[in-house]
């Protein structure tokens, strides 16, 4: 008589032949259940990465290019005018008396004779279009994408706190698991891998051009962390690496913030 086998997901029957259900020489395997309510991972996921940082001057170009529009043409000089002051653009200076004066010539020919005022009106809807379409095309040179200064630095801060936080969870996945730490390659930048774990350094497995990268090292204290793990084996913490390979103090909080140290 078969006896049911512990699975992931609770008891899974055994066929009466003995064999498991699936293997090497069985059928395929069944497709994997979806967790169970209330199921978590045995350590906090981390958020999602930052938003990149946002940028100006998109709004104000809409705007300025849709003054010819709106102006049926007439606002077009005026447009390119301040585009050249704004970018001191001499090709744009040039371009903006270019508008004006084919909008004087317009204005002239509409109220005379018949002819040169249908002329007049085909070119002022002419000019209506060019200077439209020629604002949308240049819009981007008069009003580049410029991330704020101050909103460059906010972007910087919550890197620099997702990376942190990145490493956190990174210890703490290796503190329950050292062994899938080891498959995932967690403080081996060296290493293929796909898991971000927040710029940690194993000192413990990481070669020495990876360790001589962290902060504060020297060749020489790099050189020494190298020769005490080569001699005595692993490390536990960046304290008792500071105080077997000499290094100072002072370097000791740095250190512990970037190195991890896996059996």
């Amino acid at each position: 008589m078969s006896h049911p086998v512990e699975g992931p997901y609770g008891p899974e029957p055994v066929p009466p032949h003995g064999r498991p259900p699936y293997g090497p020489h069985g059928a395929v395997p069944p497709a994997p259940r979806p967790p169970a309510p209330g199921w978590r991972p045995p350590y906090p996921m981390p958020p999602p990465p930052p938003l990149p940082p946002a940028e100006t001057g998109a709004a104000q170009g809409i705007l300025w290019a849709f003054i010819p529009f709106i102006t049926f043409g007439y606002g077009t000089p005026f447009s390119f005018l301040y585009a050249a002051i704004r970018r001191k653009s001499v090709n744009l200076g040039v371009t903006a008396a270019g508008y004006g004066l084919a909008t004087l010539v317009t204005m002239g020919m509409i109220g005379s004779d018949l002819l040169l005022t249908v002329f007049g009106s085909f070119m002022t809807v002419l000019l209506w279009i060019a200077g439209t379409a020629h604002a949308f095309a240049v819009r981007s040179s008069v009003f580049p994408k410029e991330i704020p200064r101050n909103r460059r630095n906010e972007h910087a801060i919550e890197v620099a706190k997702y990376r942190r936080t990145l490493r956190a969870e990174a210890r703490a996945l290796a503190a329950e698991d050292p062994a899938l730490a080891h498959e995932l390659r967690i403080g081996r930048p060296d290493a293929p891998r796909t898991f971000d774990d927040g710029g940690l350094v194993d000192v413990n497995h990481a070669p020495q051009h990876i360790i001589a990268a962290l902060p504060g090292m020297t060749p020489e204290l790099t050189e020494r962390v190298i020769r005490r793990r080569d001699l005595q084996g692993a490390f536990v913490s960046a304290e008792e690496m500071a105080v077997d390979a000499d290094i100072p103090p002072d370097l000791v909080p740095q250190l512990a913030e970037y190195t991890i140290f896996l059996p």
